[in-house]
């Protein structure tokens, strides 16, 4: 080695591995401080402890970064994977690993067309989803009475909201102010949304002004739109100019151009309802009078078509006096003419007593006839026997014999005949059975008795007290 190699040997600084490091370190941050980096996030880790790792990479490189748990709560704008952003910090060395890295405090996207990838990613995944479908929306109610709004308490959508509901017909407002861009912006809306369902307003207006595509970003949030879509009240979103349209317009039920037309579609027009419901009092009067004129028309034909029912009334009253007073005339002279009818055939009838009496006389004749016929065969017969040889006059006297044994059989017969008895002016008894009454105290079934006399019978019935028999009916008792 030279003697001039020896001496620049000699002049070289010597470190340390940790002071290099550290005066690596020192040199980086005071060199860049705070800067703005852009690129895309590549290599994005969420670690259970809320630190965020992640990589920023462009055409010619890439640079590590991380967002400490403290800062990545105030961020507008989480990091993703594929995301164009610019990201704002301090460069750091990590001199154990010798490493460097940018700490990130604040992160947005990297110009208007990352908003609008952006954008255009979350509208494609969520409609993929079904969150924009037509059959999600709400109906809007034709006549709120409470009508929430959630916007900025200044500026002048809030005024505008207000002075619209109050000229169109005045309700009752429930506001609930938030951010509407910036930091925090999205964590109150979706405070907002989930609050005001407890005050239970009938609709509810979510409205902001204009702005550009960056202002407006609150409202293209997807944590944002999902609340929207699983807004279980009815909802009018109002973002920004007519021109301009958030993803918070596809999941609301309802999109206005302004937030003064939001306000005209929550309630309806005052002065419109009255003329309206004017005009449908008169035609429901021309209505009721027309149906009413039909129907008197109606009646006067049906009445053209009845009779005249006071005549009828009257004829039938006059009919009713007639037929009375043939009545009374008529039902005498019908009595008569059956009573004379009746006293016909009662000459042409005989009495039952009268019809017994010839029939037992009747009788008495045949018993007669037939005893005078017996007599005279009696008589021809002992003629005959007395010119009879000897054994015919026994047989004739053994026929006279027998016929004396008959007569005096006979004879006896009718003297214990009861009606022999009754021809000497006794009475036989016979209660309803038939069965004789032998007995002063005997009483028949109902004291109806049957007194039967030699020439004929009679209806009685006993008196217990008395002890005797009352003849009635025929007896005319």
């Amino acid at each position: 080695m030279s003697e001039s190699e020896a001496q620049i040997s000699d002049n070289v600084p010597q470190y340390s591995v940790s002071e290099l490091s550290g005066a690596i370190k020192q040199a980086l941050e005071s060199r860049f401080g705070r800067v703005k980096v852009r690129g895309e996030v590549t290599e994005l880790k969420r670690y259970p402890s809320g630190h965020i790792y992640l990589s920023l990479k462009d055409e010619g490189g890439k640079i590590a970064a991380v967002i400490w748990r403290g800062v990545a709560g105030r961020l507008d704008l989480m990091p993703e994977n594929g995301m164009d952003v610019v990201a704002t910090g301090r460069v750091s060395a990590y001199g154990e690993r010798s490493s460097y890295q940018l700490m990130i405090d604040q992160l947005s996207f990297a110009g208007e067309g990352a908003l609008l990838a952006r954008i255009e990613q979350i509208r494609v995944k969520l409609l993929q989803e079904g969150l924009f479908d037509p059959d999600r929306k709400k109906p809007l109610p034709y006549f709120p009475a409470r009508i929430g709004v959630i916007t900025s308490s200044q500026g002048a959508v809030l005024h505008d909201i207000c002075t619209t509901i109050e000229r169109r017909f005045p309700r009752d407002v429930l506001i609930w102010p938030v951010a509407v861009q910036g930091q925090g912006a999205v964590e109150q809306i979706l405070a907002a949304l989930a609050g005001i369902v407890a005050a239970k307003p009938d609709i509810v207006i979510l409205a902001r002004g204009g702005g550009s595509l960056e202002d407006l970003m609150a409202f293209n949030d997807e944590r944002v739109v999902r609340a929207v879509a699983a807004f279980p009240l009815p909802l009018i979103s109002a973002i920004g100019h007519e021109t301009d349209t958030t993803l918070v317009d596809y999941a609301a039920d309802r999109r206005a151009p302004t937030p003064t037309a939001a306000a005209e579609m929550a309630v309806p027009q005052r002065s419109e309802m009255l003329a309206d419901l004017a005009h449908r009092a008169a035609r429901l009067l021309s209505a009721g009078n027309l149906v009413l004129q039909r129907a008197a028309a109606r009646r006067d034909r049906a009445a053209s078509y009845m009779p005249d029912l006071p005549a009828l009334l009257e004829t039938s009253r006059l009919r009713l006096d007639d037929r009375t007073q043939r009545l009374s005339f008529a039902l005498p002279s019908f009595v008569q003419k059956l009573r004379a009818r009746h006293d016909r055939v009662q000459t042409l009838l005989t009495s039952p007593q009268t019809s017994i009496a010839a029939r037992r006389q009747n009788v008495y004749e045949a018993q007669g006839r037939l005893r005078d016929c017996l007599n005279l065969s009696v008589f021809k017969a002992r003629r005959g026997f007395d010119s009879l040889p000897d054994q015919t006059r026994i047989m004739r006297a053994s026929l006279v014999l027998k016929r004396s044994v008959f007569d005096g059989v006979s004879r006896q017969l009718e003297a214990m005949s009861p009606h022999a008895v009754l021809a000497r002016g006794y009475v036989l008894v016979q209660d309803g059975a038939g069965r004789p009454v032998s007995s002063a105290h005997d009483h028949p079934q109902g004291g109806a008795v049957t007194l039967t006399f030699a020439d004929g019978e009679r209806k009685g019935r006993i008196q217990p007290d008395a002890g005797r028999a009352m003849p009635q009916g025929d007896l005319g008792l």
